[in-house]
């Protein structure tokens, strides 16, 4: 349990219990729920949303899909209603009413009747009726808890304020559990406020901490801390960017006294957020880019122009442009960080070859590390291909190599003679030992652990680092790009190789799987093979969509040996059966392969020509991109079918008509943003930002992030480590542990 406070403890720094109102239960369920240790951070949770409570609206014009709405309207009946909607007890502007018959039956009410008022069982009300009128119409509000407090606070005849959301019942507009308020005085205006909303879940609310609550917590809170925060922005910053203090921000992001403060208090705080932590991203880079040596490689070599000489087509304009940039990385002395960002199928595997060869030129080796067999499989087989005009040696290495092949590769690894190994997270294990790793290429880094990237790092030569280049063929939205990467240089390949066809993107019903059966039958008869892809593989009680399994069955059933041959891989199955099923398909042994998302990326078969995606409401719109790039790898005219539920939410279906409307991959991961936020981008959690940020947002203060941005780009030209009298607020916000993350350095 944590001790009181003594009198020489700051307030900002106190236990969240001792905070009144709170205590040990409340304190317990702030830091469970909330992530909340000290008073401090209490009030650095900030609302999400305002209500303007400074309005009044007539009942007969209040929009039945109004987020909220204030009215202010006389009691002119209340009932107590039991079970099958019997009314208990009723009280209007006559008086009091009893019985258990229809309401025009009743009588009135005697003295015996009078007497019985201050008995009635409230235990037995299921629910509290409460009819209002305003003079323009009337509204029942509803409320299933509280019933005894509120029957008894609100007596016909009353006037109050009244604020919820408004719902449809029996084809008339109502409200449940609206909160109640004094009326407005005559002649005094609106008189509302703007009223904080904050995050909040089921068991907060159990636990009394209402939003009302949290508002009224927020208030003392602000009293006792306020007159202890410092400023954490130098006087120049605040005038350079028009900012306002701190205190007021705090004040006004809580209770703004007008929307004006409101919009001053949030571009402070915002500005403060993004712009410390690109400082802090910045000064990293900053600091590495000066201070860590890189194997240096001048040489080009013959087998890099053996490979380039000898492709069968043009590099694209992007991919040599990020050849240039690697090659300056390469040649500058410090070590390269640099994340290679390319659609699916722009070709960032070519680009990854040549740089390997760059590194096998200057004495040292390469490798390329992939998240998963099938896609590390994949990997070999390209690059042995590109490989075959050279000198250069290429071995896999993966959790199912056998192990005299094991033996062979690490002979290899140690004496030199071994250019490039490509594998999973096999290549960090300690016994695979390097004779000079020169450069560490990562496919997919997303996949994989920190823990995991650094051990790889440790296998460096000389004591001296590896070079580095991350992959990936998720499409980052530059905003995020920033933040997640904001320490390394990026390249992008936006450009598509020739000869690559667009995927027709459809969105069918079950209702159409006749005619996609059909549909599927003609590409097969044609020569063509088809991917079927589901989000689950074992049935769920909860989610009522199509399951691996039912699936697979199905299809057999639809398409049956013969003529039709089905394969099937997901991550249940041991590696030996996967790759024997992908084999097969890849080899165009089978006509159909049935998989969970485990082909997402990787697995390139230029023969396929459909990939049906089930139940593709369930997944985000850069996974269903990326299962999209499965298909038109070849010359034939390829399609991606989407086939969803029939109850899909609005948000899963304008996703969906997105993916039809375009194949450009980094506006989908714009969008996806915008409307899953940056943490999940991938359809995991696996993501995730380098820190949380309390208020501002990548997806919609863009902007404001790139001006945060170059505003810290300009402070470090004129002071690269922060040591000038000036900028001491600025190192002291940066030594703290908010604005650190992993060593992006080791990665990434």
């Amino acid at each position: 349990m944590a001790q009181a406070p003594d009198m020489y403890q700051r307030n900002i720094d106190s236990d969240i219990q001792f905070l009144p109102g709170v205590g040990p239960k409340r304190a317990a369920l702030l830091r469970s729920e909330l992530g909340i240790a000290t008073i401090g951070d209490f009030v650095r949770i900030y609302p999400f949303r305002y209500i303007d409570r400074s309005s009044v609206q007539k009942i007969a014009s209040v929009p039945v899909d109004a987020a909220y709405v204030q009215i202010q309207a006389k009691v002119v009946r209340t009932m107590l209603m039991g079970s099958g909607s019997r009314i208990l007890y009723m009280r209007d502007l006559q008086g009091a009413l009893r019985g258990d018959g229809s309401v025009p039956g009743y009588a009135a009410p005697t003295g015996s009747d009078r007497a019985a008022e201050g008995k009635i069982q409230f235990s037995q009300a299921k629910r509290l009726s409460v009819i209002v009128d305003d003079g323009s119409a009337q509204m029942e509000l509803v409320f299933f808890k509280g019933i005894k407090y509120t029957f008894e606070r609100l007596l016909p005849g009353s006037t109050f304020l009244f604020f919820g959301k408004p719902s449809v019942f029996g084809g008339k507009v109502n409200m449940v559990h609206p909160e109640i308020d004094n009326p407005l005085l005559p002649g005094s205006g609106a008189g509302g406020v703007m009223t904080g909303v904050y995050s909040s879940t089921d068991k907060l609310r159990s636990g009394g901490i209402t939003g009302k609550v949290m508002n009224k917590l927020m208030d003392t809170a602000l009293s006792l801390v306020l007159p202890e925060v410092g400023e954490t922005l130098p006087e120049y910053v605040l005038r350079d960017k028009r900012l306002v203090p701190l205190t007021f921000a705090l004040r006004n992001i809580h209770f703004p006294t007008d929307a004006e403060s409101l919009q001053k208090a949030q571009r402070r705080l915002k500005f403060e957020e993004l712009f410390l932590l690109q400082l802090s991203l910045l000064r990293q880079k900053y600091v590495r880019s000066r201070g860590e040596k890189g194997i240096p490689m001048p040489l080009v070599g013959k087998d890099f122009n053996d490979c380039y000489n000898a492709l069968p087509y043009s590099l694209t304009g992007a991919q040599k442009r990020v050849i240039k940039e690697i090659r300056a990385d390469l040649m500058s002395g410090h070590q390269m960080n640099r994340l290679l960002q390319g659609d699916v199928g722009s070709g960032k595997t070519m680009v990854a070859v040549l740089t390997a060869l760059i590194a096998v030129a200057n004495g040292c080796q390469a490798c390329i590390m992939a998240p998963t067999e099938v896609l590390a499989q994949q990997h070999f087989a390209n690059i042995s291909r590109y490989l075959a005009p050279t000198s250069v040696k290429v071995a896999l290495l993966t959790g199912s190599s056998r192990t005299a092949e094991r033996r062979e590769i690490d002979a290899g690894l140690r004496d030199g003679s071994l250019g490039i190994i490509v594998g999973t997270h096999a290549l960090i294990e300690d016994t695979v030992v390097f004779k000079r790793l020169g450069l560490a290429i990562v496919d997919e880094q997303h996949r994989f652990g920190v823990d995991q990237r650094a051990r790889l790092w440790a296998k460096n030569a000389d004591g001296i680092p590896p070079h580095v280049l991350v992959m990936t063929a998720t499409p980052i939205p530059r905003t995020l790009a920033m933040t997640l990467y904001g320490d390394l240089n990026v390249s992008v390949i936006d450009e598509m190789p020739p000869g690559r066809k667009p995927v027709e993107t459809m969105l069918v019903t079950e209702k159409r799987r006749f005619a996609l059966n059909k549909f599927m039958r003609e590409q097969i008869s044609q020569g063509r093979q088809v991917f079927v892809v589901y989000p689950l593989i074992f049935e769920s009680e909860k989610l009522d969509y199509k399951n691996l399994e039912q699936g697979y069955e199905r299809m057999v059933a639809d398409f049956p040996f013969p003529p039709y041959k089905i394969a099937i891989v997901h991550g249940q199955q041991s590696s030996e059966d996967k790759k024997f099923n992908m084999e097969a398909f890849a080899a165009g042994r089978a006509d159909i392969l049935v998989s969970t998302t485990v082909i997402e990326v990787g697995v390139d078969v230029p023969n396929a020509s459909v990939m049906v995606i089930e139940s593709a409401e369930r997944f985000g719109l850069s996974q269903l991109h990326q299962l999209r790039g499965r298909v038109g790898r070849g010359s034939d005219k390829s399609y991606c079918i989407l086939v969803k539920g029939d109850k899909v939410s609005k948000e899963s279906q304008k996703r969906l008509e997105l993916l039809c409307s375009t194949e450009d991959g980094f506006t989908l991961a714009e969008e996806d943003m915008k409307m899953r936020g940056p943490g999940d981008l991938e359809g995991t959690q696996q993501s995730g930002l380098p820190i949380s940020l309390n208020i501002a947002s990548l997806a919609k203060d863009g902007r404001l992030l790139e001006e945060a941005r170059g505003y810290a780009d300009g402070i470090l030209a004129l002071d690269p480590v922060l040591e000038k009298p000036e900028n001491a607020l600025l190192a002291g916000e940066l030594a703290g542990d908010k604005y650190k993350k992993e060593d992006y350095s080791k990665i990434s």
